[in-house]
């Protein structure tokens, strides 16, 4: 079983937590959203409102997770916290979850995403090359610290906020000729906000702000985690919030929806029109790359700890959860980024995001579930975090959440059955080799 005296001395800080809250949730999801939902609506009032209502759901997910994680101090994230509030059998089902699509296909999604940004600037480069390289150069560097990492992690993360900030205030200031964005609401906006049409859009700025609870994955490696792991979730969730806003204006802004509808590479079309000459582009081009290597950096950080906790409890997986002389679990590192490697080689990449939206969101709405059944059990710590807001906050997620899950069922029923289909072989996994230690 676990045994906090095996952590090694060095701790991750809560500035490096909420660094991993950031870069995991500023991935590809803001840079290929609007794309997608640019084709069914194209209010610059309504694209905005998707933003803002996804990220009150995700604040709301943040402020219940921090009360599970006060309360249930353990690495793992939803694993752990759905093996102890409901059974073992439901914390395995969702590390599996985190095992096949949690974490590796994000991973792959963020990898593919850098190379088709640095394609353009190194057109010799074959993209799957680039992609590859990015997670397994970064595998190898977690494998060795975490002091390292940390450090790291933080400068990454840093420079992403920086450079995202400059590239608004560029659009904001710079732009040749800025495309005429009507931010107030026309009469038929207010009825879109509650038509499937919004449901749907939402999957992608649910993808998008998926990773808010990024931190939980390793309470057990930060400082004091009862007492600040809600302000790491809030604040890194929050200012996400506000970035994703002002970059899907400037997006708006920079180019004509026209340009944007459709298309994955946002960012790229959108400093293509504001700077209009390939030497600029080229340039952004560069820098949007450079961007993504501290997501996969975050995912390569915060995955294989699930990973390393599921072979702490389980007989056989045993071998996941052995570390280095540092507390790094190297084995984890190496087994997430080949998985994440292999749906490189062989996944597209929308049906690899709406397939990993379904399974990320259902995993969360039951763990978010789990506030109540935490109460009703009375397994609350005296003195730990309680959830803002409860319980309007938790049902604000669980309501929003089901919305989405609904839509997806029903408008792409081939990515929800696979999903579902991921998780009910997970069940059967656990009844053949379950045995916990």
């Amino acid at each position: 079983m676990f045994d906090e005296s095996s952590v090694t001395e060095f701790r991750f800080p809560p500035r490096t937590a909420v660094a991993i809250v950031i870069a995991n949730m500023i991935g590809t999801g803001v840079f290929v959203s609007l794309g997608y939902q640019l084709q069914d609506i194209q209010s610059p009032f309504v694209l905005l409102m998707l933003w803002l209502v996804g990220g009150v759901t995700a604040l709301c997910g943040a402020l219940t997770y921090a009360e599970l994680g006060a309360n249930l101090p353990r690495s793992g994230g939803e694993y752990h916290f759905l093996s102890r509030l409901y059974h073992p059998m439901f914390g395995f089902i969702s590390g599996w979850v985190s095992v096949t699509v949690g974490f590796a296909a994000p991973t792959a999604l963020v990898a593919m995403t850098f190379a088709a940004y640095l394609h353009p600037a190194t057109p010799g480069i074959p993209p799957s090359l680039a992609a590859i390289s990015l997670v397994l150069l970064l595998a190898i560097f977690h494998s060795i610290s975490r002091r390292s990492s940390s450090h790291t992690q933080m400068i990454f993360t840093s420079i992403k906020v920086l450079l995202l900030t400059l590239f608004v205030l560029m659009v904001l200031t710079v732009s040749d000729n800025p495309q005429p964005v009507s931010l107030k609401p026309m009469p038929e906006d207010w009825a879109m906000l509650v038509t499937g049409t919004f449901a749907v859009a939402l999957i992608f700025v649910g993808y998008a702000y998926t990773g808010w609870n990024a931190a939980v994955y390793m309470i057990s490696e930060m400082e004091d985690p009862r007492r600040r792991l809600p302000l790491v979730l809030v604040a890194g969730t929050s200012v996400v919030m506000v970035l994703y806003i002002m970059l899907n204006y400037s997006f708006l802004l920079a180019a004509p929806m026209s340009a944007l509808e459709g298309e994955t590479e946002i960012a790229l079309i959108a400093a293509r029109y504001a700077l209009g000459d390939n030497t600029g582009y080229m340039l952004i081009s560069i820098v949007f790359a450079l961007l993504f290597v501290s997501t996969v950096s975050a995912m390569t950080m915060a995955g294989p700890r699930v990973l390393q906790v599921i072979g702490e409890d389980f007989v056989t997986f045993r071998w996941l959860s052995r570390t280095n002389r540092h507390g790094v679990p190297v084995i984890a590192i190496v087994c997430q980024s080949l998985l994440a490697v292999l749906f490189i080689l062989t996944a597209s990449f929308e049906s690899v995001l709406l397939f990993t939206s379904f399974v990320l969101t259902l995993n969360t709405f039951f763990t978010i579930l789990g506030v109540f059944v935490l109460r009703w059990r009375g397994m609350n710590q005296q003195g730990a975090y309680k959830t803002w807001g409860y319980p309007i906050t938790p049902l604000v997620y669980l309501a929003i959440t089901s919305w989405t899950l609904v839509y997806i069922m029903l408008n792409n029923p081939v990515e929800g059955l696979a999903g579902l289909a991921i998780i009910f072989t997970g069940a059967l996994f656990y009844l053949v080799i379950g045995k916990r230690i």
